[in-house]
């Protein structure tokens, strides 16, 4: 069908313009978090929120109300699941997962990619992307929670401090340096 009726439109065009400003409106009163690509669960609402979204604005057996309070369930879980993982670690154990280290002052932790299904070819893009072209000169490649992969050379590691919450890490620094 290329056209059904006028009134059809004006319904896109009104719910779309009223939804679009509820979202933006919701996004603004959860803060930059609610967009955030921080783990799966920050995927799955930003991903839930555009199909909200987009089912307000086509489907007319959804009201705009119902729409409007899809959003604002969404947006009040995921601000629930960060409330809680930012106040009691043992729940962001269970609700995210940990980085992973993948290579280590040059050598790949062949175990670490296999287990988390990275190729080594996908490390080495990676370690090009971060404008390095000697594995042997990269500190430490993590694969982080929100499945991103992090890239800090051998010469910016210093005490890697930053590892710190990488499990391994911690015990693979350098001798006399101390961890945060």
């Amino acid at each position: 069908m290329w056209f059904d009726a006028w009134g059809d439109l004006g319904r896109v065009l009104a719910v779309g313009a009223s939804a679009y400003v509820a979202l933006v409106v919701l996004l603004r009163v959860s803060g930059k978090r609610t967009l955030a690509k921080l783990n799966a669960f920050d995927l799955v609402v930003t991903v839930a929120l555009g199909s909200t979204l987009a089912t307000i604005l086509l489907s007319s057996d959804v009201s705009w109300a119902e729409g409007a309070l899809a959003l604002v369930l969404l947006v009040g879980l995921q601000l629930v699941v960060a409330w809680t993982t930012t106040r009691w670690p043992a729940s962001r154990r269970v609700l995210t997962s940990a980085p992973t280290l993948l290579l280590w002052r040059g050598e790949v932790r062949e175990e670490a990619l296999r287990t988390q299904r990275v190729s080594p070819s996908e490390l080495r893009q990676a370690v090009r992307a971060s404008g390095a072209g000697d594995v042997s000169r990269v500190g430490a490649v993590v694969l982080e929670s929100d499945g991103s992969l992090s890239v800090v050379p051998e010469s910016s590691l210093g005490d890697a401090s930053a590892l710190a919450d990488v499990p391994g890490a911690a015990r693979r620094g350098r001798p006399g340096h101390r961890r945060a």
